[in-house]
Order: structure tokens, then C-alpha cells, then sequence
């Protein structure tokens, strides 16, 4: 039996950021056009102010 490929943890690690920032990236223009509903607004400024007063936790890579 082969076994699976592995992919190194660096290029899973950057597949997924680049797969968060292109979602990130609709979502903006999405929101800036006027295409989110109301309410998803809302809570995108609600998660946006809790961000802004939490502390900054990073955890060490």
C-alpha cells in the first residue's frame, strides 16, 4: 500500500491563509458594495468592536 501524500505543515498553513484572505477579500467588497443583508452587517461590526477592545493574544508558532 502507498501511503498518502503529505502536504508540510508551512504549505497547509499558507494554503489556508490564502483561502481566508480571498473570502476576506469577497466579503469586503461585497459589504462595501451593498450587497450583505442588514443584518450580517450588524454583526460584522459587533465582531469588528470586539476585536478592537479585546487583548492581543497570539499564541506562538
Amino acid at each position: 500500500m502507498n501511503a498518502a501524500p503529505v502536504i508540510p505543515r508551512a504549505q497547509a498553513i499558507a494554503n489556508a491563509r490564502r483561502a481566508l484572505d480571498a473570502a476576506r477579500a469577497r466579503r469586503d467588497a461585497d459589504r462595501a458594495a451593498g450587497r450583505l443583508p442588514d443584518d450580517v452587517v450588524l454583526t460584522l461590526r459587533r465582531l469588528e468592536r470586539q476585536q478592537r477592545t479585546a487583548p492581543h493574544h497570539r499564541a506562538a508558532a
